[in-house]
């Protein structure tokens, strides 16, 4: 999506919003005892009260109303029987639609008490997601974005997941430009246009470089190769000559 006009703005805010309340309310209600799809449970009650549609659910079917993935699934983690634990790391990503305008956004957690190499991953995540976040603006190559997270993840001894990235949304769930890197990409030459919508969301991990299918009876969700722990943090933002507007925020 490309904004154009004020009504298009307004609509992307209003279910931004909705996507963070319910990320937020999400992460609020975790408690070691519950299962992921109890989490979920939350979620999917609270985009029905603002008339809004999971967007995995419209899009591919997903079998729950938000992704939940915990401690070694990376990605797109199916809400299931699963129980929380105490030092669990937990990311709950969650993108819907209302009014024919699509939102994503996604953090990652530690339940309770945990392994201080995981607090402070959750913590860098959070900044990697800031530097690419930062390096938007109308104009400005795209490239900027992943190598602005690249020097962060550098710097602090991280790696990042090279084959899941950012993309478009708005129109759609996975909408023009398509794929936009968070990682350093030599290859990339397209600029950001103004009123571009996307998200930004690096995988940080300690250690972790590629994201692979769990199993082969779970044709969802993803784990790191070679194993190690990993973060997402996720906005949808929109490019302008000012810098970017972050429009997945709960206030």
């Amino acid at each position: 999506m490309t904004i154009t006009t004020e009504e298009q703005l307004e609509k992307l805010k209003a279910i931004g919003r909705i996507c963070a309340i319910t990320r937020d309310a999400m992460a609020s209600a975790m408690r070691p005892g519950m299962t992921t799809a109890e989490l979920d449970e939350i979620g999917a009650k609270l985009l029905a009260e603002h008339g809004a549609l999971s967007a995995p659910v419209v899009t591919y079917n997903f079998p729950g109303a938000t992704c939940i993935s915990v401690n070694e699934e990376i990605a797109h983690g199916i809400p299931g029987e699963r129980v929380l634990r105490e030092g669990d790391l937990v990311n709950i990503d969650v993108s819907a639609e209302k009014d024919g305008v699509f939102a994503d956004c996604g953090s990652s957690y530690l339940l309770g008490e945990g392994d201080r190499r995981l607090v402070a991953l959750c913590r860098d995540g959070k900044k990697a997601m800031w530097a690419g976040i930062n390096a938007v603006k109308a104009g400005a190559p795209l490239a900027d974005i992943g190598e602005a997270i690249g020097k962060f993840a550098k710097k602090g001894g991280y790696t990042l997941i090279r084959n899941l990235a950012s993309h478009g949304v708005g129109d759609s769930l996975h909408d023009e430009p398509g794929e936009i890197a968070t990682w350093p990409d030599k290859s990339e030459r397209r600029r950001m246009t103004n009123g571009l919508v996307f998200t930004i969301e690096p995988f940080l991990s300690l250690g972790g470089k590629m994201a692979d299918q769990k199993s082969d009876d779970d044709e969802w969700t993803l784990v790191a190769r070679p194993s190690a722990p990993c973060v997402q943090y996720e906005h949808t933002v929109v490019a302008t000559p000012r810098g970017a507007v972050v429009v997945t925020l709960a206030a």
